[in-house]
């Protein structure tokens, strides 16, 4: 994980019009979201396992789900997760352990990130402030 350093840190935002003004342009709503906090994320490569520019962001007033939620930006950064290919070395088989673990273990949960993904995280987070914050 490699913070972005950026000027949305700290701003406020309803969500509803964050979300209006993200999704055209590539982001979608990062799966690990709770009531009070998520991330929009910019999927920028798949060939050796996922690369994001994610985007977090807190609730400060109401609740994710709601429509009046201001939600306030978090540091930007780039997460690269390498994932095993093939089968999971620790997976439990049975059939109550299928239920719940159906995805093999990240090979690296925090895998290494090339200088030029870090150079287009840093371009892309200044066009959205330029967006967002004019």
């Amino acid at each position: 994980m490699i913070q972005i350093k950026s000027k949305l840190d700290g701003e406020q935002f309803e969500l509803n019009e964050l979300e209006y003004t993200l999704k055209p342009i590539g982001y979608d709503i990062g799966g690990g979201w709770d009531y009070d906090h998520g991330s929009f994320d910019y999927k920028l490569d798949d060939e050796q396992g996922y690369m994001y520019l994610r985007i977090p962001f807190q609730a400060i007033k109401g609740e994710l789900d709601k429509n009046d939620c201001i939600v306030s930006i978090r540091t930007p950064y780039l997460l690269h997760h390498v994932y095993q290919r093939g089968l999971d070395d620790n997976a439990n088989v049975g059939n109550p352990a299928a239920s719940i673990n159906q995805f093999s273990e990240p090979q690296d949960p925090d895998g290494s990130i090339d200088d030029k993904w870090i150079q287009v995280s840093e371009e892309m987070v200044r066009d959205l402030e330029e967006q967002l914050l004019n």
